[in-house]
């Protein structure tokens, strides 16, 4: 199949409807999807950025929370939010598009619901692909949000530029079990809903351990209540 020039000049200005296009050729494998793959002009300026955490910790709420500030800037953000399939068709179930409804309409938004398919990390099989259409097209940054599966949620750290490991104080008692996958993978923590009890100390924890991981550079450990803004300034300024 011959793909047109206009399908990926269309994909290079960040047409939403041509961005749609592709990704499900690409997702589900579709005639022409290896062609569209081998055509794509591929840019570096998009910054991706892995946002991942077991269940309840707030994913959602934090990249919410970040699109209202870099929105404000005017700058282009994609979402890949990755859900977990329905047993039945195999479709995501839309659970993380929720959380966004602030931005279903602003021009400077693509959010895309993704179906892990069964993928025991976090993701889906043709992420890597569907990272590069987004790559390809005008975006300043690509979230890509995991599942929230735990310790097999590791592959993130392969595709994103940078891993943002999202937990709660509530994790204390788990983060001795996650050392050796989860918490390897961070490049930034983030402890959110810190006006919880015990929240100071669980982030000194984390810092002691983060501290024990680090190789050339500190790890950042940033406390947030995404809920009401707090801490996403910090948090976009060690992203960047």
């Amino acid at each position: 199949m011959q793909i047109s020039n206009k399908l990926v000049e269309q994909l290079q200005v960040g047409d939403f409807k041509t961005i749609a296009t592709c990704l499900t050729m690409v997702e589900n494998n579709l005639a022409g999807a290896e062609d569209l793959l081998r055509a794509l002009p591929i840019t570096s300026s998009c910054i991706v950025v892995g946002i991942t955490g077991p269940p309840g910790a707030g994913k959602s709420t934090l990249v919410n929370a970040v699109l209202r500030k870099l929105t404000d800037q005017k700058k282009r953000i994609a979402i890949l939010s990755v859900d977990p399939s329905s047993p039945f068709n195999y479709g995501a179930l839309l659970g993380d598009r929720i959380r966004m409804s602030d931005f279903y309409l602003n021009p400077l938004v693509y959010i895309r619901s993704v179906a892990s398919r069964g993928s025991l990390g976090g993701l889906n099989a043709h992420i890597v692909e569907m990272v590069d259409i987004i790559r390809s097209s005008a975006f300043d940054y690509l979230f890509i949000e995991t599942v929230g599966v735990g310790q097999s949620e590791v592959d993130i750290a392969g595709i994103a530029e940078t891993t943002v490991v999202v937990l709660v104080p509530e994790a204390g008692d788990e983060v001795q079990t996650m050392k050796a996958g989860l918490m390897e993978i961070a490049d930034i923590f983030v402890v959110n809903k810190s006006d919880r009890e015990l929240a100071d100390v669980f982030a000194k924890n984390i810092k002691a351990l983060a501290h024990e991981k680090a190789n050339e550079r500190e790890i950042p450990v940033i406390k947030c209540i995404a809920t009401q803004q707090q801490g996403i300034d910090k948090l976009i300024d060690a992203i960047i």
